[in-house]
């Protein structure tokens, strides 16, 4: 599934925690494809904590507590990482991370917290839902078949890659228009993970966003930004990024484009797509300001130009979903859209 669908999955089980109709999520996938960014997105749009378990890291006790004696009897101290709703709120999430690379014992301890909500006298609050996250066997992670039972204690969705998805979140977490520009040109290396040869770095979601904070620091540098974006991505993806970088010195004016000034699209396609990505960031950059219908306007414009027009849907499309429906609300939106109509109902 989606990385935008399931964040509604994930949404409408945090909000059905009180009302009883909470199942516990368990959610699949290669590394690097955003499983636990998912859950922290959720926790962050609800406004409540999230208490992060490595299970990986854990020792049964650690769930269950330490006995003590009281009198003749034994309780249990109960352990201060599992939620409180004094210490901690009344509602948030419990996201189990690492639950496949857990070992045995320690999934053991966990299925009745899982399932019942409750460790011996321990009782998780009723606000608080209950997420875990693992990498699949074939991954070459460090992973343990998930005992029925345990897996009996879940719904399961397994996490696709989608560039959409991803572009949208860069635009909104302002990654660097060259990284969206070029996946967008290159969209079959969003993720690229070959478990057979167990690559050191590869490219993926979050190793993308590690070459974004690597153009960053080392554009200045650059005897040193080949090999940085390698590190992060790997060989071949951070050789083809670091040339489609470079190609970029022959963009057209993009404070001229916004400002309404006719430019020439680039005949390059590469450059294409490195135009529309900038222009998507520069209206997100404009949005709320004086000059937000001016700016949209103008891109809108740009976009007609186009010689293939499914590059300028493709930019209009990137722009909708960064900023919404302020695309509508300009003059120029209803030209365009008569001219690009034929793609348009084809799409």
């Amino acid at each position: 599934m989606r990385p935008a669908q399931l964040l509604t999955v994930l949404d409408s089980e945090f909000s059905s925690t009180r009302k009883g109709f909470h199942t516990p999520v368990m959610l699949w996938g290669p590394p690097g494809v955003g499983k636990s960014q998912m859950v922290a997105q959720v926790a962050e749009r609800h406004a409540v904590p999230i208490i992060d378990i490595r299970l990986s890291q854990m020792e049964p006790s650690d769930l269950r507590g330490i006995p003590f004696r009281i009198g003749n009897q034994v309780e249990w101290a109960i352990p201060a990482l599992l939620p409180d709703q004094e210490r901690h709120g009344p509602d948030g999430i419990l996201f189990l991370d690492e639950i496949t690379s857990a070992p045995p014992a320690v999934s053991a301890a966990a299925y009745q917290l899982i399932l019942d909500r409750r460790l011996g006298e321990y009782q998780v609050p009723a606000g608080w839902a209950i997420f875990a996250a693992g990498n699949r066997q074939g991954d070459r992670g460090v992973t343990y078949t998930m005992p029925a039972p345990l897996a009996n204690r879940f719904s399961h969705f397994e996490v696709d890659t989608n560039l959409d998805d991803w572009v949208l979140w860069a635009y909104r977490n302002q990654i660097d228009e060259r990284v969206i520009a070029f996946l967008r040109f290159r969209p079959e290396l969003l993720f690229d993970f070959d478990p057979v040869h167990n690559p050191v770095a590869f490219p993926s979601p979050r190793s993308w966003e590690f070459a974004h904070r690597g153009l960053q620091k080392f554009t200045d540098h650059p005897q040193l930004l080949q090999g940085t974006l390698q590190a992060c991505v790997g060989p071949a993806a951070g050789v083809e990024l670091h040339a489609f970088v470079n190609s970029l010195e022959q963009m057209p004016d993009l404070d001229a484009i916004v400002n309404g000034v006719e430019w020439t699209v680039p005949a390059e396609v590469d450059l294409q797509y490195a135009v529309a990505a900038a222009l998507v960031g520069r209206a997100v950059r404009a949005m709320g300001g004086s000059e937000q219908a001016r700016i949209i306007g103008n891109i809108l414009d740009y976009a007609g130009r186009f010689p293939q027009r499914e590059m300028g849907v493709m930019l209009v499309s990137d722009m909708h979903r960064a900023i919404g429906n302020a695309v509508f609300e300009v003059s120029q939106f209803s030209d365009w859209a008569q001219a690009v109509s034929e793609v348009m109902l084809f799409e």
